[in-house]
């Protein structure tokens, strides 16, 4: 088993940023493909970020692209997502996810673990 716990979630004006962590534990998730969705009221969850295991494949929504960046540091088994620029319409519930395949991908059906989620609101 894998288990996944997001931190670093909270409120921030627009244009300003926040940087988002998960930490995994359980199961070594260094050979994991590593995710980051988001699910805003109302809406289904969507993909923002993926990153491969050895982090030399990055992935990214459109509407993120030049203002969020993934990262992982395997030694501390954990995975980041650097948020600049935030907008109103980034609020959401932020999850990360992980997946034992070995690139990156959008789908949700592709990820096996998940976290709890944080907030993050945006205020205009």
């Amino acid at each position: 088993q894998v288990q996944l716990v997001e931190s670093g979630g909270g409120s921030v004006q627009a244009g300003g940023s926040l940087r988002l962590s998960c930490a995994t534990s359980g199961r070594t998730v260094i050979r994991y493909t590593m995710g980051w969705f988001r699910q805003a009221p109302g809406k289904e969850r969507e993909f923002v970020a993926a990153i491969s295991w050895s982090g030399g494949s990055t992935d990214y929504a459109d509407s993120v692209k030049g203002r969020f960046t993934i990262s992982r540091d395997n030694a501390k088994n954990t995975v980041y997502l650097q948020m600049n620029s935030l907008k109103a319409e980034d609020t959401a519930v932020y999850f990360c996810a992980a997946s034992s395949m070995s690139s990156t991908d959008y789908r949700r059906s592709y990820y096996d673990y998940w976290g709890q989620g944080t907030q993050v609101t945006v205020s205009s």
